[in-house]
């Protein structure tokens, strides 16, 4: 090969889509991908095609306030794959949503769908607005006029929206009944985050923290540690934090520390959970004043020595700066993006096993298929179904994952992208290029 050739082949890896900031959390994806495309050894015209987005729509949201005037909001819809299935991904309201951001998780959707076995490509949405400025009226107006510019996009066999940042099922519920009245008939699977009565499904607001025990359990017996012999820590008492402690704390593992927006909160023998979580719902939904433990600074509870480390906080928790002081054994990344791409190599040189947040944290889009699912068939299930299937499939995702980390000898996070980067890419491979 010549040294020109040689050239094309490094430097087309190092092209990728949007270009975003550094410490985000999406370039650290965008890294990530890269490197696992090196890996696979993927050639540059199927690099490019699994970089891009298939497509990228941007509207025009005029609402009428609820003063008279006229405002415009701009909205973006972002497909960036629909190889292996109709796309999915959440719809966020933020004032600073932009393009590249909602490019950048449309591939993140389309990992982390792959990584636990999803037929569904990844898809993101936006628009840029204050949703705590507008009022519910206004907040409707905008959600019903939004879907409406996007009748052409949406659809339970081409794309399929759910709740993200500042969005809920009521703005689902919206999108549903928007689709539904100009297709005729009622399209329940057009979305999915529903409230259960419009067709939503049991389980899924448990779904992501449920999924991230259901890995940690899968990563303990990796290393020989039974679950009542673990200790615990949880960066972030929200939803995801909350349900992964209560889950572990199930499980008999020791949960010595966690924290929420009011501060940290540890307790070397142990903290009692289901209590703290009778305390939150009683407080303001805050641990703000929980008087059965000491108080701990964020920075101390991330390097607290523990055997799970489970940070469902937000992003850019453990970067290069103080993964050097980490202690955990298994990280499990309950938020998105919660270790930074610069941090990965420090952390695995001390030997600590970290479950990506495309894998940890696919519990919610894996219950979303399965609302998908039975809103098509018209036949909804028992939680208790919905658990048992969705433990199966995260820990079958656990278990593909960690075979290719073996096969490549790399890390977990590296062998997730392979993985998923592997499966779509053989699809597209399979199915071929239409022209």
């Amino acid at each position: 090969m010549s040294s020109q050739k040689e050239n094309t082949a490094t430097n087309f890896y190092k092209e990728p889509g949007p270009k975003l900031d550094k410490e985000s959390p999406f370039e650290s994806m965008m890294e990530r991908f890269r490197n696992a495309a090196e890996i696979l050894n993927l050639d540059e015209g199927m690099f490019q095609y699994l970089a891009s987005p298939f497509k990228q729509v941007i509207v025009s949201i005029p609402v009428v306030m609820d003063d008279g005037r006229i405002e415009v909001f701009e909205g973006y819809r972002v497909i960036h794959d629909n190889v292996l299935g109709p796309s999915k991904g959440g719809i966020r309201y933020a004032p600073d949503v932009n393009l590249d951001e909602v490019k950048a998780l449309a591939s993140w959707m389309t990992w982390k769908c792959a990584v636990v076995n999803v037929p569904f490509g990844g898809a993101k949405g936006g628009v840029r607005c204050d949703p705590k400025q507008l009022s519910m009226s206004e907040l409707e107006r905008l959600t019903r006029r939004y879907t409406a510019n996007l009748l052409e996009v949406f659809g339970p066999d081409r794309d399929i929206p759910a709740p993200d940042m500042n969005t809920n099922e009521q703005i689902m519920a919206w999108i549903m009944d928007t689709y539904s009245m100009n297709s005729l008939k009622t399209e329940t699977a057009v979305v999915t985050g529903k409230p259960i009565i419009l067709g939503g499904s049991q389980g899924r607001k448990e779904a992501t923290g449920r999924g991230v025990v259901t890995v940690t359990l899968a990563a303990l017996s990796k290393i020989g540690l039974m679950p009542n012999k673990a200790t615990v820590v949880v960066q972030g008492f929200g939803n995801v934090g909350s349900i992964s402690a209560d889950l572990m704390y199930q499980q008999g593992s020791r949960i010595i520390a966690v924290s929420d927006i009011s501060g940290g909160y540890y307790n070397e023998k142990g903290l009692n959970i289901p209590e703290m979580m009778d305390y939150l719902k009683s407080n303001n939904n805050s641990l703000e004043g929980y008087p059965h433990a000491g108080a701990i600074s964020n920075e101390d509870l991330l390097e607290l020595e523990c055997d799970v480390l489970i940070p469902a906080a937000k992003e850019d928790q453990i970067s290069r700066d103080n993964a050097p002081n980490i202690k955990a054994r298994i990280i499990s990344e309950g938020a998105n993006g919660p270790v930074t791409a610069n941090a990965d190599s420090i952390l695995n040189d001390k030997g600590i096993m970290v479950i990506p947040d495309i894998l940890a944290n696919a519990g919610g889009v894996t219950v979303s298929y399965f609302e998908w699912v039975q809103d098509r068939q018209g036949y909804f299930w028992t939680e208790e179904r919905v658990n048992r299937r969705l433990n199966r499939m995260m820990r079958s995702a656990f278990d593909n994952t960690y075979a290719v980390s073996e096969q490549y000898n790399i890390t977990l996070r590296q062998a997730a992208y392979v993985y998923a980067i592997d499966r779509v890419a053989t699809t597209l491979k399979m199915r071929g290029i239409y022209a």
